[in-house]
């Protein structure tokens, strides 16, 4: 069912389990968007708020921040890797080379992070386009160097020198980029703003701040790695029913791998006082806490998807993973618009408990739309201008 070669088209049936968690990556990125209003940190007086609804607010958060943080992104990144592998094969197949028409579709993704961050200052196109061209340059190596290079990479190597360079030098302080003017800008401008100067902020000040917070943080790193690993699942073949005894010793794998991570990451900072190895090693640790939790959810879900009666209630979900470019960029717009100043402003209204049932609500609601817009298309409308554009110019 999975990667299997269509002989009249001389490429890959699609892979359900792929769209599946493609749409529940996305899923957990809108839920995880409303309760931070979109990037826009600004909640209601919780003075006089009932203790329950307390309670409902920090179990929420702490509880999807736990679940998705960090993760969905994470998944959502594999997956990109994983299309570039498909796509690049179904055209080798063909006889024809995909690298160069892929470096162009970056190109338009480029311009679609950029529509995308008018509305939304954390927006991850803009990212994926820029450390995407990592693919088509080591598309052609042997998957050993892949692999190599993959581990490196979610190994964090510029924090891992910072932590090198502390422990020879202790009065060595780890760079950060300056973003702290740029996040005020942003959220002046979404406070009080109209909509024309959240776009102007959001274009400079808050891709700037955002790709700034991706290289700080370590997600410049992590996401070619994922990149990389996902072309890695492609060329294996790993998102076939045959191999999932393999996900099973990942599953294994990942929770003692994420346990000790993640208890680690939490003990750090009552061993160590110099703050620039603490924040430097922290970031290493919750990189790979989170790369273990991460593959934890995709093994969980080829086990649901392929082994239990959960099968057709996650094919549910498939349409919503088939037109992620859609949902993604729309959820922007939805979002900035509902909590914005320069839309209905219901970050003054709103905690976290009811800003999650608003995230729901939204998944529902564009999960209703994909459903019926799929019955009539083969693609999402976003979906559908981006393979247009990227196949201009090319004859039939």
């Amino acid at each position: 069912m999975n990667t299997i070669i269509n002989n009249k088209t001389k490429g890959h049936a699609r892979v359900e389990v792929a769209d599946v968690l493609r749409g529940l990556a996305v899923m957990g990125i809108i839920i995880l968007h409303s309760i931070e209003h979109f990037n826009f940190y600004s909640f209601p007086d919780t003075a006089g708020q009932c203790e329950w609804l307390r309670f409902t607010d920090k179990a929420i958060w702490d509880g999807l921040f736990f679940m998705f943080g960090g993760k969905a992104y994470a998944v959502f990144a594999l997956l990109f890797g994983f299309s570039f592998f498909i796509q690049d094969d179904n055209q080798r197949m063909r006889g024809n080379d995909f690298r160069l028409r892929f470096c162009w579709r970056l190109v338009l993704l480029f311009v679609f992070g950029n529509i995308n961050a008018c509305f939304f200052t954390a927006e991850v196109l803009v990212l994926y386009s820029l450390v995407g061209f990592i693919l088509p340059l080591c598309c052609r190596l042997k998957d050993k160097w892949v692999l190599v290079l993959a581990c490196v990479l979610m190994l964090q190597p510029m924090p891992l020198y910072f932590v090198v360079r502390c422990l020879c030098d202790p009065d060595f302080v780890a760079p950060q980029l300056p973003t702290r003017s740029l996040w005020d800008a942003t959220f002046a401008v979404q406070s009080g703003g109209t909509f024309l100067e959240t776009v102007k902020v959001n274009l400079w000040e808050g891709q700037l701040a955002s790709l700034a917070w991706a290289w700080d943080y370590g997600r410049v790193f992590q996401t070619a790695s994922l990149f990389l690993l996902g072309m890695l699942i492609g060329r294996r073949g790993l998102f076939r029913k045959e191999n999932l005894h393999l996900w099973s010793t990942i599953l294994a794998w990942s929770l003692v791998a994420f346990f000790p991570l993640y208890g680690l990451n939490n003990m750090l900072p009552d061993y160590i006082d110099n703050k620039s190895l603490l924040s430097s090693l922290s970031l290493i640790v919750k990189s790979l806490s989170n790369f273990a939790f991460m593959m934890m959810l995709v093994s969980g879900v080829m086990h649901l998807f392929y082994s239990t009666r959960l099968h057709d209630r996650l094919r549910g979900i498939m349409p919503y993973g088939r037109m992620s470019l859609t949902n993604y960029i729309s959820q922007s717009v939805i979002g900035s618009m509902l909590f914005y100043n320069w839309g209905f402003g219901l970050h003054r209204y709103l905690g976290i408990t009811a800003s999650a049932m608003v995230g729901v609500a939204i998944f529902v609601v564009q999960l209703a739309f994909c459903r019926w817009w799929l019955k009539s298309h083969s693609h999402g409308p976003l979906e559908y201008v981006w393979k247009k554009l990227t196949w201009i110019g090319k004859r039939s």
